[in-house]
This record gives C-alpha cells, sequence and structure tokens, in this order.
C-alpha cells in the first residue's frame, strides 16, 4: 500500500522499499557552470569552451560536483522535511553521462530499502537511489545514500 503522506512530512515508517519520487528540475545555466567550476573546480573542460572543444567532451561539461549540489538542493528542496536527521553516507557515486548547456536535469529517488536502528530506537535509516535525469532519459548522476529518518513515535 503507498503512502498518501507527502514525502517531507514523512516519518521512517512511511517509506515503503519500491516506492519513487520525481523531485523537481533544473536547467544548466553556462554562467553558473562557469562560476561554480571556477571556483571548485576549475578543469579546463569546466572552464573553457575552446579547450573544452579539443578533449574527449567536445565542449563545455558541468562539474559533476556542480550537478551534485544542484541534486542536494531538489533533494532538500522536495525530500528533506523536519523529521530528516541527516545522512549516514553514500555507498555509491557515479557520473555516468556528461552535463552540457541547457541540459534540462530532474531527480528521481526511489526507496531501496528500509531498517531500524539498533542504537537509537528513535530514528530509522532508508536507503535511496537518486538519479538526475536530462532530457534525453540519460543518467547524468546517481548516487546511493542512507538518510536517518525520525521514527514515529519519537516526538512523545
Amino acid at each position: 500500500m503507498t503512502s498518501t503522506v507527502p514525502v517531507r512530512d514523512r516519518c521512517f515508517e512511511d517509506f515503503s522499499v519500491g516506492e519513487s519520487f520525481v523531485l523537481g528540475s533544473v536547467e544548466m545555466v553556462e554562467e553558473e557552470m562557469l562560476a561554480f567550476a571556477t571556483q571548485f573546480d576549475p578543469q579546463r573542460f569546466h572552464v573553457d569552451a575552446e579547450a573544452a572543444a579539443q578533449t574527449m567532451y567536445g565542449g563545455l561539461i558541468a562539474s559533476g560536483w556542480h550537478t551534485g549540489s544542484l541534486m542536494m538542493r531538489l533533494t532538500a528542496e522536495g525530500f528533506l522535511g523536519e523529521h530528516c536527521l541527516g545522512a549516514a553516507g553514500l555507498s555509491e557515486l557515479s557520473w555516468p553521462a556528461p552535463v552540457r548547456v541547457g541540459d534540462v536535469l530532474t531527480l528521481r529517488v526511489g526507496i531501496l530499502g528500509t531498517r531500524e536502528s539498533g542504537s537509537k530506537p528513535n530514528l530509522g535509516f532508508v536507503e535511496l537511489s537518486s538519479e538526475m535525469i536530462n532530457q534525453n532519459d540519460e543518467v547524468a548522476l546517481r548516487t546511493v545514500g542512507t538518510m536517518l529518518i525520525a521514527k514515529k513515535d519519537s516526538s512523545n
């Protein structure tokens, strides 16, 4: 049975393995890509269109960390409500396809697993797959992570 509780309002018990959500989209803007890469990832294929044209990418591509930051923003806006207590980490991080100017990336999140904490009775772990998918249905970024989510009885 699928929960009718909005994603941001869910407690641990409201998540079911196999559920998936589309949590928003973002368009890649050249000026933003260049600004991010200039500050945080100044590789030639991220900051110089002419130099990028001479690489295996054939043109400017976004930093994977920029794509990850946008994924985090969409996750925060659409998934992380008051019951989220943080993250335990990522077990997977990959950038299967490059991200280019004008790409529209959509975040899809799927619930892979849930388990109660053995040491903290007020929380559970929700393992989720997050993918930033471009307009051609190609996965540009994929992560598998574990979120700490409060249980319903933790507010007592």
